[in-house]
């Protein structure tokens, strides 16, 4: 049933079209917007060419290319991203992006959640649905994050103290959440970093900001999500109950 307020107004909330489209989980807010100025969408049998031309979901009837437009079922995968595949649908230097590890599956419209840097790997979430990925990706209610990360020196006590204090870099202040040892050998070792936040770049740049270079970055969870035995460029899709474990209202 419609809501309706005390004077007999709708309440549902206007969108424009495009993002519209988009929190319905069949695109891209780019992607939306472009269909739209095409003229392939209309809203109540009138097309419409404004990407912002206002519409209130499940009240309006939206239609694209001839089918009207209804919510896509909720998608998550889980990918191995492999290094140096860039986190984006596209990229301007022409390098290769995480959707080439999905060219040869026929799925709808998923876009990562959160990102892995060109030369990080591990565990990266795909999704159709941009409201529960905003979730995940929320500073204050989104899940851990756990990484696996070599080292170019052997780290001391004090060290991993520093990092979990944190430090000012570029008048913002880097930390983690927690720091262990994992392993070493003679020149370098593995520490297991968690965030609770995911700023760009944010474990490269604390490290940096002490002389320490990362060798190697690798996602290994998200909250209870952990990467498994699942191989490099492999993916698969999340069972309802995996997807309940990251799911945040």
């Amino acid at each position: 049933m419609q809501k309706k307020s005390a004077a007999g107004k709708s309440t549902v909330p206007r969108h424009g079209v495009a993002r519209a489209l988009s929190k319905q989980g069949l695109g891209s807010r780019t992607q939306a917007a472009a269909w739209v100025r095409e003229g392939r969408v209309s809203v109540n049998g009138r097309c419409v060419r404004d990407p912002e031309f206002p519409v209130r979901i499940g009240v309006d009837r939206i239609v694209v290319a001839g089918r009207e437009a209804a919510k896509a079922p909720r998608l998550v995968l889980m990918l191995n991203k492999p290094r140096g595949l860039v986190t984006s649908a596209s990229d301007e230097q022409g390098r290769d992006t995480v959707y080439r590890c999905f060219e040869s599956a026929a799925l709808p419209w998923i876009a990562p959640v959160g990102r892995l840097d060109k030369a990080s790997e591990g565990l990266l979430l795909m999704s159709n649905d941009p409201q529960w990925a905003a979730g995940v990706t929320d500073p204050e209610r989104g899940p851990d994050k756990t990484y696996h990360v070599q080292i170019d020196r052997l780290p001391d006590a004090a060290l991993l103290t520093a990092l979990i204090a944190g430090v000012d870099v570029d008048d913002e202040i880097l930390s983690a959440k927690s720091v262990q040892l994992l392993r070493s050998g003679a020149k370098n070792a593995w520490l297991e970093i968690v965030l609770d936040e995911g700023r760009n770049r944010q474990i490269r740049r604390l490290l940096s900001a002490f002389d320490i270079s990362v060798l190697r970055l690798i996602r290994v969870a998200i909250g209870p999500l952990a990467l498994g035995e699942l191989a490099k460029g492999q993916w698969r899709e999340l069972s309802a109950d995996e997807i309940a474990m990251l799911t945040f209202l």
